[in-house]
């Protein structure tokens, strides 16, 4: 199958697009694209922008969502991220809000994180898709088992990646991970229902750059 892809990542999850899982998917998602009667988030041209945006070569630092925000215009294909002019959910507040406790850096004036996927941050949502107002709607149709392919080869493939990984789900999928080869950083998610338990404070966004320049990497200006 032809997935408009980076190449990069396109020569590495390969194997997936011929597999009977990602076939049944990719039709699952034609069709709810096509019918009229639901709204998809994100676009269709958006479903794979995490990976356009960090290229396999270049992404350093991976962040991982649970699905894409399921309100109108809200969506764009990179995790927590929004477009210009879209107002802030609040878990993309909080992440600013520890950014800025943690680094000084200044709350951004939108919530477009695609300055961040252009410095090599992989923003990747275990589902890439979802029904309009259904959170979770396109969970367990395949989705998982692509992304779960994505974080594995990468942490199979390249060394001293930062893995951030905020809440049950996101902890889950890092379960793999080798710890000597990767810095894994775990923490409650930043939802306002759990922020307050342990993602406030917990200083990722530092000690993500404090372990990229000691593995020769450029810090990334968050």
């Amino acid at each position: 199958m032809d997935v408009k892809i980076e190449q990069g990542w396109k020569q590495h999850l390969a194997p997936e697009f011929d597999k009977p899982y990602f076939r049944s998917l990719a039709e699952r998602i034609r069709q709810d694209y096509a019918d009229p009667s639901v709204r998809i988030y994100p676009p269709g041209n958006r479903i794979f922008a995490a990976f356009d945006a960090s290229p396999f070569d270049d992404t350093k630092v991976v962040i991982i969502g649970q699905d894409p925000y399921h309100g109108p215009g809200q969506a764009n294909g990179l995790c927590f991220s929004v477009a210009p002019g879209i107002q802030m959910p609040p878990s993309l507040v909080n992440i600013f809000k520890e950014v800025c406790d943690d680094t000084g850096a200044p709350m951004p004036a939108d919530g477009d994180l695609s300055r961040w996927a252009s410095q090599g941050v992989l923003l990747l949502n275990s589902s890439l898709t979802v029904k309009e107002h259904q959170p979770k709607s396109h969970s367990n149709i395949g989705w998982e088992t692509f992304t779960d392919a994505a974080v594995d080869v990468l942490a199979n493939s390249r060394d001293n990646i930062v893995f951030m990984l905020w809440g049950s789900d996101a902890i889950r999928k890092g379960a793999k991970i080798d710890r000597d080869r990767h810095l894994v950083l775990t923490s409650p998610h930043p939802s306002p229902l759990s922020a307050y338990r342990g993602f406030f404070g917990n200083h990722h966004f530092s000690r993500a750059n404090q372990y990229l320049v000691a593995h020769g990497k450029t810090p990334v200006i968050w």
